[in-house]
């Protein structure tokens, strides 16, 4: 995996993005070399692009980094670009990524197939710098505006959350719909400030897209907002994956306190009736729902349950998950 990074010249296109901010594009190219006219075309200050070979590659930097466009760059036949758009568009943390494509002569119905598939645009022939680049700026203002992504994890919200649900619903899929939830994190924002909670929101959703991802390549994983999360996993993958992340969690976050307040394991913040109160280090709780036999048939069906378990599971030490054992009321 290459990664190329250029600073750019700012141009009245790109004042809007702060000096040192990176523009990161994932680019897999056959036959063909697009890396300057990419360049040329995205104007943010700092241009990285990162070269990928394969969608495991390109999984791999979209865990890494939040990617903002990703080309499909090739000559010759279109029938791996047909294939990779739709695996694309798949993954919960790559689909509201702007996909372009890049051929230098398709044919009409080539150029029609990846609409099809799901690219948001394609580019033909002769590469006007003009044009394109008001096509890039258009495809990534309209992806900062979709609703459907949080705009600090990128991963999809809570309208993109139930269509997914309610699609592995209506098909019959033995899923477990996952809530997870962050104890304590009132108190270590308050404690830390916005910034460092901003970040804990970060990690963990990192934590959750990661382990859902290895461990189930066909996963959704979305963020309602705050501090709250679903993802959507094969009720048979759900005792793995749940350990997996609650670990990861547990190794990882205590590090994000002051050294003093790790080895304490508390924190003394004001609560909401101005009393100080003692709080230990974040955990996560993670309230499973079972779809068995097609027991629900929309998301609302399982709403109510789920906040009675999430509700349980908080109230138990330390980071749990709990799998609903009850029938369906």
């Amino acid at each position: 995996m290459e990664e190329l990074t250029v600073k750019s010249t700012p141009t009245a296109n790109t004042k809007k993005r702060k000096s040192g901010t990176n523009f990161h594009c994932a680019l897999i190219q056959r036959g063909t070399a697009v890396e300057d006219r990419i360049l040329r075309s995205i104007k943010p200050y700092n241009v990285i692009i990162h070269k990928f070979a394969s969608i495991d590659e390109l999984y791999t930097h979209g865990q890494r980094v939040m990617l903002e466009m990703i080309v499909i760059a090739g000559s010759g036949p279109t029938s791996w670009m047909m294939e990779l758009l739709p695996r694309i568009k798949r993954d919960s943390a790559l689909q509201f990524v702007p996909v372009v494509l890049f051929h230098p002569g398709p044919e009409k119905d080539v150029i029609i197939e990846a609409y099809q598939r799901g690219v948001d645009e394609v580019i033909t022939n002769f590469w006007d710098f003009e044009l394109v680049t008001a096509k890039m700026e258009m495809l990534i203002a309209r992806s900062k505006r979709d609703l459907g992504v949080n705009p600090t994890t990128r991963l999809p919200g809570p309208a993109a959350i139930e269509h997914e649900i309610n699609i592995r619903l209506k098909n019959g899929e033995n899923i477990a719909v996952c809530y997870g939830d962050l104890d304590n994190f009132k108190a270590y924002n308050d404690y830390y400030g916005y910034i460092y909670g901003d970040k804990i929101i970060l990690i963990t959703s990192h934590i959750i897209r990661t382990t859902v991802h290895d461990l189930v390549p066909n996963g959704f994983v979305g963020h309602i907002g705050g501090d709250d999360y679903i993802f959507v996993i094969p009720l048979a993958k759900v005792d793995i994956v749940c350990k997996n992340i609650l670990s990861t969690f547990d190794k990882m976050i205590p590090f994000r306190y002051k050294e003093e307040d790790r080895e304490r394991g508390y924190i003394d913040v004001a609560n909401r009736m101005g009393e100080m109160e003692r709080f230990p280090l974040m955990t996560l709780s993670i309230a499973a729902i079972p779809n068995q036999d097609r027991a629900f048939t929309h998301v609302g069906e399982m709403s109510h349950m789920m906040a009675d378990l999430k509700k349980y599971t908080k109230t138990q030490p330390g980071s749990n998950y709990m799998i609903e054992r009850r029938k369906k009321y």
